[in-house]
């Protein structure tokens, strides 16, 4: 089963983000993939993928798209797998 971790800022209130982010990858793998939220450092928002960063908020200056993690997470667990609107 992949793991993901979604790794946020409770001093900023994303929360709300990062629960919102990890239901959307639940409903989108429904079966294979385990979410995990844990509170982390000032402004911090960062996604890993069974310890690998796929993304990082100080890096890319912005929130993640549940888009693109949805894109990045099917390209290493199952490859093959459409991901309807999300594939356009």
């Amino acid at each position: 089963m992949a793991r993901v971790e979604i790794t946020y800022c409770p001093k900023c209130r994303w929360l709300p983000r990062a629960a919102w982010l990890a239901e959307e990858l639940l409903f989108t793998f429904d079966r294979g993939l385990s979410v995990t939220l844990r509170p982390g450092a000032a402004g911090e928002m960062r996604v890993t993928l069974d310890g690998d960063v796929i993304f990082d908020r100080a890096v890319e200056g912005r929130f993640p798209e549940p888009k693109e993690l949805k894109q990045a997470i099917r390209d290493r667990v199952d490859p093959g797998r459409a991901l309807g609107h999300s594939d356009r």
